[in-house]
């Protein structure tokens, strides 16, 4: 295994920890900048009320997103279980 093909794995395995991660990190700030907009312009200062919004966006993402997502992760997990006898070596 050279020194290039390591490197590549762990690229490849940030990218996919990047890809995954998205959409809920995505949403948890879009929804954020909507509710600290709507906080300054009401001038409502709980913290709890940017809290809430945030955590259930974050779960939705989730969970619309589940299966392209898991797509990308067994993918990954393929290609790296389909090539284990390059690592052994």
């Amino acid at each position: 295994m050279t020194p290039e093909y390591v490197l590549d794995l762990g690229k490849n395995a940030l990218m996919i920890a990047l890809i995954v991660t998205g959409p809920p990190l995505i949403s948890g700030l879009v929804v954020g900048l909507l509710v600290s907009i709507f906080q300054a312009t009401t001038q409502i200062q709980d913290m709890t009320l940017s809290f809430l919004p945030k955590l259930i966006a974050g779960i939705l993402a989730v969970i619309l997103a589940a299966p392209w997502m898991m797509n990308h992760v067994l993918t990954y997990t393929h290609n790296i279980l389909s090539n284990l006898g390059q690592f052994v070596k």
